[in-house]
């Protein structure tokens, strides 16, 4: 909970220092990298109708999302520190120069240029490459160097589990509900984003968007509960309904559909989704192989979502999309409809492939450094103890009979007593242990 708290709270600040400038400082009409201009929110509130401060508001919600997905596939033994650092980094320097070269029409990706990329630049509607991939990617630089939490692949002594140890989460009621909440945000995200359409046009395209995003979540949703079951069946005989495949099938395909969702047509859109179902199974099935410990799943669903979402955008964009998103008739169509028209042309595709590999060598180049920094100085990765005793005893003061159900007598004398000399013996682990007899278990504020 303090982290997606710290994800608002450090990713605002962030993005109104130099964020926001970075994305979208500069002159538009000139070639640029990076913004230089705007830098905290100057120029701005000149607008009387205040539609400066709005984009701010509404492209920070972008960062944060980006922040946040990386915040789950590191639970359970990431630094508070290093958890906002990184977040800051990210909404603060990393996501604005994508943002930059794909959103701001200066960008050297950007589909809106007088002569862009290969006659068409890349296309992002809502973000599938610019916010999933992005945020999916770092998720996976992060969690690989950080390596899996204790007991998930390895026992005590290194050795590698026969099986990998689940880690379920405490509560599915609580999974659904975030799923349903993440699901009704996309309508905001996706709709939203056609705020840079013309205006005539605007209607036509909010529309497709909402209705592609909800065909694409339901057929991933459907896919990769049906697949996985078909696949508990023949491994074990029994079919199993699960819930989590369905709840995170829906999410990726709701990151697939956020790049093409207002120029696609909606049986593009099926199809967009029933893929990124399969490809969410099969993502998490690569990870748990390679023993890389994503808590939540998140890279599976973001990173591998977004980045078919980008390619599906080269492949399914319509004639009548494309003809609404610019307010004119494109050459260039996604590679299906031009075959259709005898006449194959990749130039779409192709731009969105030079994206997305920009994406990752930009993300790559950036993160890659600043986490092995963060390791080699040892604010990245919690301590072993306190891992096993929970981070929510050793970083938040909770009481061991309240969270650490699984955790020994034994373990917790050992984390008390390295506390203990920690703090040079100013607080007896016995005192640490115990209820404190004034504490209801309520937060105030005095």
């Amino acid at each position: 909970m303090l982290k997606n708290l710290l994800d608002i709270c450090g990713s605002s600040i962030a993005f109104y220092f130099v964020g926001y400038a970075f994305a979208f400082g500069g002159d538009p009409e000139k070639r640029s990298f990076i913004g230089t201009s705007n830098f905290f929110l100057q120029d701005l509130g000149d607008d009387a109708t205040g539609i400066g401060y709005a984009h701010w508001l509404f492209q920070f919600a972008f960062a944060a999302t980006a922040a946040t997905i990386v915040a789950g596939t590191l639970a359970e033994r990431c630094q508070m520190n290093a958890y906002l650092l990184y977040s800051m980094v990210l909404t603060g320097f990393v996501y604005p120069v994508i943002v930059h070269n794909i959103w701001f029409q200066g960008g050297f990706l950007n589909a809106f240029r007088s002569k862009p990329l290969l006659g068409v630049g890349m296309i992002d509607f809502a973000g599938s490459g610019v916010v999933h991939v992005t945020g999916g990617f770092t998720a996976l630089i992060a969690t690989h160097l950080l390596g899996p939490r204790k007991g998930r692949f390895y026992d005590e002594r290194g050795k590698k589990l026969k099986e990998p140890k689940a880690f379920p989460g405490h509560s599915r009621s609580l999974q659904m509900l975030g799923t349903f909440i993440l699901w009704f945000g996309w309508y905001g995200f996706n709709s939203g984003s056609a705020i840079k359409i013309d205006a005539d046009l605007r209607p036509s395209v909010i529309s497709r968007t909402v209705v592609n995003t909800t065909l694409a979540g339901s057929a991933s949703a459907i896919t990769a509960l049906l697949a996985n079951v078909i696949y508990n069946e023949r491994k074990t005989g029994e079919p199993l309904y699960k819930l989590s495949a369905a709840m995170n099938g829906c999410l990726a395909g709701l990151a697939s559909i956020t790049g093409s969702c207002g120029v696609i047509e909606p049986w593009a859109a099926i199809v967009i989704g029933a893929v990124s179902g399969l490809l969410y199974l099969g993502t998490s099935y690569i990870l748990i192989k390679r023993c890389i410990d994503d808590a939540v799943d998140a890279i599976p669903v973001h990173l591998g979502g977004g980045m078919w979402g980008v390619i599906a955008t080269g492949l399914f964009a319509s004639p009548r999309g494309l003809a609404n998103y610019f307010g004119t008739e494109s050459k260039h169509v996604g590679l299906f409809y031009s075959w259709g028209r005898n006449s194959p042309d990749a130039s779409l595709l192709a731009c969105q492939l030079i994206g997305l590999l920009f994406i990752l060598v930009w993300i790559s180049v950036i993160m890659v450094p600043f986490f092995i920094v963060l390791n080699y100085f040892g604010i990245f990765r919690s301590d072993g103890l306190e891992e096993v005793v929970g981070l929510d005893i050793s970083y938040h003061g909770w009481t061991p009979d309240s969270v650490a159900e699984e955790v020994s007598q034994e373990q917790l004398t050992a984390y008390y007593t390295l506390k203990s000399n920690r703090s040079g013996g100013r607080r007896s682990p016995a005192r640490d242990s115990e209820e404190d007899p004034d504490d209801d278990g309520v937060d105030r504020f005095e």
